[in-house]
Formats: C-alpha cells, sequence, structure tokens
C-alpha cells in the first residue's frame, strides 16, 4: 500500500494573540497534509521472471551483467527462472528501467547489440565517461539516456 500526502488549505485556526488584549484570538490560514492510499502500480506487483526473460531476449547482455545491473545474484536470477519467481518491486523497476534504455539503445543505433558495444567501449558525454556500470544506478541510467537523446538529435557531446 502506498501513502500519498497532498496539501490543502485547512480550516482557519483560532490562536491567542498577546498583542490584543482586546481581541484574544486571530486567524491563520495554514496548510496541512491530507492523506489517502493509493493502489500499487499493477505492473511492478506481478512482474515475473518470464515478464523479465521476455526483456533480457532483447539484450545482448548475459546472465551476469543482468544480475550485476539488477543486484541480483546470479543464484536468485536461476532460481527466478526454475519457479518463475515474482521480482520484488525495485528490481522490477529497473528491468523496466532497462527496457527503456535498450528500446532507446535500439532507436540511436538501429541494434542493440550496437548499442551495448557502443556502452563496452566507455563513451565519453559532457558531464564525464559512460561505461555499464552506468546501468547499475539510476543516475547512470538517466546519463545514458541523455546520451542517446543527443545522439539521436545528432548532438555528439
Amino acid at each position: 500500500m502506498t501513502i500519498v500526502v497532498s496539501m490543502k488549505k485547512r480550516q482557519p485556526l483560532k490562536i491567542s494573540s498577546p498583542h490584543h488584549p482586546k481581541d484574544n484570538t486571530r486567524r491563520v490560514e495554514e496548510t496541512g497534509p491530507i492523506y489517502k492510499t493509493v493502489k500499487p502500480v499493477t505492473a511492478l506487483k506481478a512482474f515475473t521472471f518470464s515478464e523479465f526473460k521476455k526483456i533480457a531476449d532483447k539484450a545482448p547482455l548475459t546472465h551476469a551483467e543482468w544480475a550485476a545491473v539488477l543486484h541480483l545474484s546470479e543464484r536468485t536470477l536461476q532460481r527466478y527462472a526454475k519457479t518463475n519467481g515474482v521480482f520484488a518491486p525495485i528490481y522490477a523497476e529497473r528491468a523496466l528501467q532497462l527496457e527503456k534504455v535498450l528500446k532507446e539503445g535500439k532507436a540511436a543505433f538501429g541494434k542493440t547489440e550496437h548499442f551495448y558495444h557502443w556502452l563496452k567501449r566507455k563513451p565519453f558525454m559532457l558531464e564525464g565517461k559512460l561505461s555499464f556500470d552506468s546501468l547499475t544506478s539510476y543516475s547512470g541510467i538517466e546519463m545514458v539516456l541523455t546520451q542517446l537523446g543527443r545522439i539521436q538529435q545528432g548532438l555528439f557531446a
């Protein structure tokens, strides 16, 4: 269950004021949080190994590389494969982020294999070097997506 906080105006509060002896109250407008529940995202809730396999089959990454970018052990991936296990939402989200990266890489280079080899060569960009290890963090994934967007727009810096 996820809780979302939104800020809305509350009713005016009465607060005593030492500056106004005749009027012991003054009105103050104050915003406060209103809590409501939100249903979890369905795609992350039941993300099985078979759904992961559809993504993994599109990429030339090895089993060990997938384990590294998902922050899982190879043994855990093997266990998920054997039982068609359900990924924890954090790993499912990372797999879906990587699917987006692979899609953008294919759009920029024509084939995911070309994108994979480009990333393995540790290309330069304005913010520094990229590498395959960039795919292990959210900020690294964002940097890769930024560079792919630049390549698609014809900006090779």
